[in-house]
């Protein structure tokens, strides 16, 4: 029985670096399909589970891919609308890497320190900096997620989507202080700072900090990390030049920095791939498991 994997993209065409790490992944056939929406999934996804038998379901498997995180979570959403008693299939949410980058890079912090009670300041309130933010609440941080300063993005700014990034971050901490792994103590506040002094007075509070904005805009200079004695873990998932936090290399692995730690984009990246490949693998040993940011970062724990 042959292991097909259904990979829905967003986007105008499917993702070949998902198609290729999938059948390296072990999946013996992969069917892409590009441009999909919402209102496409239902009929894509039925006809899927009716080509075998309940106990041979686990051997089909959908992956939601594509640069829309929005569009990949409604057509998660419509994707287990679809499924009645045992006709399941295992799905997997992965719109722009967000869940396993997010859950690579929290789950090596995790390893380095215990994250119970520390503070913590996510710089970007999109779709990697609010999943690391929920995993990192899970744990029991308290974290604050901020906008970036529209002086920082400069041309780049846009009004409109800096008003939606916000919404999303404060509706994301509303759920998370209904989610149960709210318990531990955790907690998720969203800012929008008015100018550098108010960043400047929240980075005097942070333990941990996460650089998670566009490619190729530096968030933070040296001079606003160095000087802080109770800042002591560093995060930055920009690969692009210049980098989100000054003075932190792409390659660092939690490399030293006079007391504190910084993992940049490269030393997440490669182990994503682990965490990429292992998830693939396990949506076909079940067929009815949902892997979306906890259950990724559940994976991400046991083999990083």
């Amino acid at each position: 029985m042959k292991k097909i994997l259904i990979q829905l993209d967003s986007d105008k065409f499917a993702s070949t670096f998902d198609s290729i790490v999938a059948q390296d992944s072990g999946a013996d056939v992969v069917l892409s399909y590009g441009g999909v929406k919402p209102s496409d999934i239902r009929g894509l996804v039925q006809g899927a589970i009716f080509t075998r038998g309940i106990p041979d379901l686990k051997s089909i498997a959908v992956w939601i891919g594509g640069s829309d995180v929005d569009r990949g979570e409604q057509m998660l959403a419509e994707a287990r609308r679809v499924f009645f008693g045992p006709f399941q299939i295992s799905l997997m949410l992965d719109s722009n890497g967000c869940n396993t980058t997010a859950s690579t890079a929290i789950a090596k912090l995790a390893r380095q320190t215990d994250l119970q009670g520390k503070s913590a300041l996510v710089m970007g309130p999109g779709p990697v900096g609010l999943r690391a933010a929920v995993l990192m609440a899970a744990e029991g941080c308290r974290v604050r997620v901020v906008s970036i300063l529209p002086g920082l993005l400069g041309d780049r700014f846009n009004k409109d989507l800096a008003q939606q990034t916000l919404k999303s971050g404060r509706a994301t901490a509303e759920t998370f202080s209904h989610n149960p792994s709210a318990a531990s103590g955790g907690t998720i506040q969203v800012s929008d700072p008015a100018d550098d002094a108010e960043l400047e007075n929240l980075l005097d509070e942070t333990e941990i900090l996460v650089s998670a904005g566009p490619a190729g805009l530096r968030l933070l200079p040296s001079a606003s990390w160095s000087a802080r004695p109770g800042l002591k873990w560093l995060i930055d998932f920009n690969l692009v030049e210049p980098l989100g936090i000054e003075g932190v290399k792409p390659g660092d692995d939690f490399a030293g920095y006079d007391g504190k730690f910084a993992l940049g984009a490269l030393a997440v990246g490669n182990p994503k791939m682990k965490v990429h490949k292992a998830c693939i693998a396990k949506l076909f040993e079940y067929n009815d498991l949902v892997l979306d940011t906890e259950s990724v970062y559940a994976i991400a724990k046991e083999i990083i």
